[in-house]
């Protein structure tokens, strides 16, 4: 999960959201990515969408069963869709998200006993820690958008 929050923090340095995700494989890390949405224009440039992508790539397979997802905030419906169709195999977020959370908060689908895969999960690892960086970040967005 520090790894997860390293990239979060990578995230600032273009105005992006801090959200930083790692893939981890066989006890390797296989890709890494943070939030780009800014930088590259891309509404889907989430820091998940873009881990997947990356690992898929470097296994040669859509399919990644065996692979746990580090994510320093609970994943949005799309991220979890994708983590879900991606068969990976548990996902493990740091803060949760009352706004838009759906492995837990607002929906669960990564665990919805409907689909065709669901995804071991885990919540509140390095919670605090990355609620921190949130909230610093849209804290100094506020105060930005302030006339005085």
């Amino acid at each position: 999960m520090e790894m997860a929050l390293d990239q979060a923090r990578l995230a600032l340095s273009h105005g992006d959201v801090p959200v930083g995700a790692v893939a981890v494989k066989g006890g390797m890390v296989i890709a890494s990515a943070h939030n780009e949405r800014e930088l590259r224009g891309d509404p889907t440039a989430h820091a998940e969408i873009l881990v997947l992508r990356a690992s898929a790539a470097k296994l040669k397979t859509w399919r990644l069963s065996g692979t746990t997802v580090y994510v320093s905030l609970e994943p949005c419906p799309m991220c979890a869709g994708a983590l879900v169709a991606g068969r990976v195999a548990r996902v493990v977020y740091a803060a949760a998200d009352e706004k838009a959370g759906a492995a837990w908060s607002l929906y669960n689908i990564v665990q919805d006993p409907r689909l065709n895969h669901n995804c071991k999960l885990t919540s509140g690892v390095l919670a605090a820690e990355s609620a921190e960086i949130l909230q610093s970040f849209f804290s100094d967005k506020r105060k930005k958008l302030q006339p005085f």
